[in-house]
């Protein structure tokens, strides 16, 4: 008996030691566990096994819409990883959507599921998302939504500077910014 609760006494320890990057001098307990006094019974019939401690069952943030940044000929600007452009709309001036209908479908949202994410040169901190009225999230950087032109390839950007819907189609620079305008 006294070797059984030897050992739980001992797996308690390391179960605390492992969970704990803290060491004190009274043997190596941490601050969830006290060392067992000498007065506590030795008698194992109640002993329950030690408590497993685990994290909160909380589902891991689901993976959001990566945004890149490569060249073109406008210089540094924002793709998808799979190549398609990226563009702001300059008649949205705050981080709220206004292409719908005939606009979204030429114009698609750049849309998420989860947090986006900076790669490959795009700014984590410009990064952000809105609501749209169909409550999809959209991606924005800098403040301005993102869209995608329909009937581009991968590396394609066809549209840039170019006047639809209300207002003008610019990729997006780096720092947020749409590219200059073409001469």
């Amino acid at each position: 008996m006294r070797q059984r609760l030897a050992a739980l006494t001992g797996a308690l320890v390391l179960v605390t030691a492992c969970g704990t990057t803290s060491s004190t001098s009274s043997g190596g307990y941490g601050p969830a566990s006290a060392a067992p006094s000498p007065s506590e019974s030795t008698d194992t019939t109640d002993v329950a096994p030690a408590p497993t401690t685990s994290a909160p069952e909380t589902p891991p943030p689901r993976p959001g819409t990566r945004i890149r940044v490569a060249d073109s000929e406008f210089g540094p600007m924002l793709f998808a990883p799979s190549g398609q452009a990226i563009y702001l709309f300059d008649k949205e001036e705050r981080p709220r959507a206004e292409c719908y209908g005939a606009c979204a479908a030429d114009w698609p949202p750049v849309l998420t599921e989860g947090e986006p994410r900076g790669v490959r040169g795009a700014r984590q901190g410009l990064l952000g998302t809105t609501e749209r009225r169909d409550g999809s999230v959209q991606v924005t950087y800098g403040g301005h939504p993102l869209y995608f032109y329909a009937h581009e390839g991968p590396w394609q950007v066809l549209c840039h500077d170019f006047v639809e819907y209300g207002g003008t189609w610019f990729v997006v620079q780096p720092d947020g910014d749409a590219a200059p305008p073409t001469a």
